[in-house]
């Protein structure tokens, strides 16, 4: 048999567990009344320690909280049924909270009240199951995150700084202070797409801090080192040497590159795109590989605004079809309007992958030899672009 105090102490720990926590504080299907066992003294304890089954049930009898769940037990040894508590019913989350008896409990629920109360219920689940996400910060800021959170789409900064956006009221350091809580918000509506792009490039925000790219001697004679990292602020003030540049979206495909020569690569530029239009392309060949995806095309588009005769590596519908048992779901699109930088071609092959199940072929998936190939094709002038 349980006393009130150790049923006190189970119920705060199972606050502390966040699917018990979000099941009764959002109404899922039989989380209330919550029936909670007291347990029931044995025979044995009746007959050696009557005063303290009597103190025990005196206990419960002090307790007003919800219902205290009685049963008329018959035992032998006294010839007679005895009045024992054997349940604690709570029907709601208020006395739950009330039967904890801890004042940090409190306050969280309180809290968690006001959130729920000013949230869109798409966000509750996040904010109940993850305290962190909000602890330490005013309900009233968090409530304003989660209007933003609503109000964001898919690169709508439109390569302005994130401080310059004006939505909900918010101030030029809401982002700075709240990055954490916006992206776990923004991560709901766009199944955690947010977190693996960033929250700045996913909304197509222009990066303030210092943008650290991946420089590759394809060649192995142009440069000091092999490959060494340059901030892309440098980079628009760079002349890199030899003939050709090759500008690839993500860091993780340089092991996919062939030793090329008169060839240097720029890896991992992502949405940091600016540097390009500093490149002075005189008897330079520029060419771009990235996803084909829409974000990828997307991208491939900005580089072309900067340079018009940029060549697109591995970017087509020949090398989607190709290849596209290695294609995935594209979780958020890049937006239905077409970039206006595309070819037709290439305008044709984004319209189709924003309707594909499975429009995205990620570089890292395509085939070592035929990236390779494609590379030397490009350098050697043949006209294969992939």
């Amino acid at each position: 048999m349980k006393s009130p105090a150790e049923l006190q102490t189970a119920l705060r720990r199972q606050w502390e567990n966040r699917a018990l926590r979000e099941a009764r504080l959002l109404g899922a299907e039989n989380a209330w009344p919550l029936v909670v066992s007291i347990g029931r003294p044995s025979a044995k304890r009746l007959r050696t320690d009557l005063d303290g089954v009597k103190r025990h049930v005196e206990a419960w009898r002090r307790v007003k909280i919800g219902e205290v769940i009685r049963e008329a037990v018959p035992y032998r040894a006294i010839d007679s049924a005895v009045e024992i508590p054997t349940g604690w019913k709570l029907r709601k989350p208020s006395e739950w909270i009330d039967a904890c008896n801890d004042g940090s409990i409190r306050r969280e629920f309180e809290t968690l009240a006001t959130l729920v109360e000013g949230t869109d219920s798409v966000f509750h689940s996040p904010l109940v199951r993850r305290r962190s996400l909000w602890r330490g910060t005013a309900p009233d800021e968090v409530v304003r995150a989660a209007r933003v959170a609503l109000a964001l789409e898919p690169g709508c900064a439109a390569g302005r700084p994130l401080r310059t956006l004006s939505i909900e009221g918010i101030d030029t350091k809401f982002f700075e202070r709240h990055e954490r809580l916006v992206t776990a918000l923004l991560d709901v509506r766009f199944d955690g797409e947010v977190s693996e792009m960033g929250l700045a490039t996913f909304l197509g925000a222009l990066a303030e801090g210092e943008h650290w790219l991946l420089v590759v001697d394809l060649d192995g004679s142009l440069l000091p080192f092999r490959k060494q990292r340059v901030r892309s602020s440098e980079l628009r003030d760079a002349m890199l040497p030899g003939e050709r540049l090759l500008i690839v979206e993500n860091e993780s495909c340089q092991h996919h590159l062939p030793n090329v020569p008169n060839t240097v690569a720029v890896l991992g530029s992502g949405f940091d795109l600016d540097w390009v239009a500093a490149i002075r392309p005189a008897n330079k060949r520029i060419a771009y590989w990235g996803d084909i995806d829409t974000w990828g095309l997307h991208l491939l588009a900005k580089a072309r605004f900067a340079i018009t005769d940029l060549e697109a590596l591995m970017m087509n519908e020949e090398v989607f079809k190709r290849f596209a048992e290695f294609a995935v779901s594209e979780p958020v699109i890049a937006g239905t309007e077409l970039p206006p930088a595309l070819s037709p071609s290439e305008q044709g092959l984004y319209q189709r992958l924003f309707h594909e199940p499975r429009g995205r072929l990620e570089q890292e998936f395509l085939p070592e030899a035929f990236v390779r190939e494609t590379i030397l094709n490009w350098a050697n002038g043949s006209g294969a672009t992939g």
